[in-house]
């Protein structure tokens, strides 16, 4: 059985604040880009993206390098910037873990906490960029290392969900 269409042409949203907070935001805008044609491949894509642009280990970068790759590759910038956004946590969880895993292309092991980096970046950028800019170059090689086989990975997993996700909103749409 088909769920119910509302007036305004989407499935109702589910009661209580955790379907509600999905139904909104994340499911209700992927249903609107596939009635206006895009495709389960394409949304996919944006999402893997989002999230791997989302781990980018510099601080600042990622929602300006995910409007640049969503403006090259013609992805949807609201959904990509919204996974940005709900994977921020992700970045800081991942930041040292980059870093780390950089020291295998030779940069210097030091100390680190994400308090004595802010602290010592609120003392002077110029200064902290000449003790942590090649963690941070180290950190980027191993994020290249390992965000292709994330968006892959990534990629593959999410497509069927959404062909699914997709034909149900095609058959609710011809309902009407």
């Amino acid at each position: 059985m088909n769920p119910p269409v509302e007036p305004s042409g989407g499935v109702p949203e589910q009661k209580g604040a955790q379907g509600s907070f999905w139904q909104r935001r994340i499911v209700s805008p992927i249903v609107a880009q596939f009635r206006q044609g895009t495709t389960p491949e394409k949304i996919a894509l944006t999402i893997a993206l989002g999230l791997v642009l989302a781990v980018f280990p510099i601080l600042g970068s990622t929602t300006l390098l995910c409007a640049v790759v969503a403006l090259v590759f013609r992805l949807n910038q609201p959904i990509i910037q919204l996974v940005n956004y709900l994977c921020y946590p992700l970045q800081f969880a991942l930041l040292i873990p980059f870093y780390r895993a950089g020291e295998v292309f030779g940069t210097p092991h030091l100390t680190l906490s994400i308090p004595q980096m802010v602290d010592r970046f609120r003392a002077g950028p110029g200064q902290f960029i000449l003790d942590f800019g090649l963690i941070a170059l180290g950190g980027i090689a191993a994020w290249c290392v390992f965000a292709p086989i994330v968006v892959g990975v990534l990629y593959y997993a999410l497509r069927p969900a959404l062909r699914v996700l997709a034909e149900k909103t095609r058959l609710v749409g011809s309902e009407r």
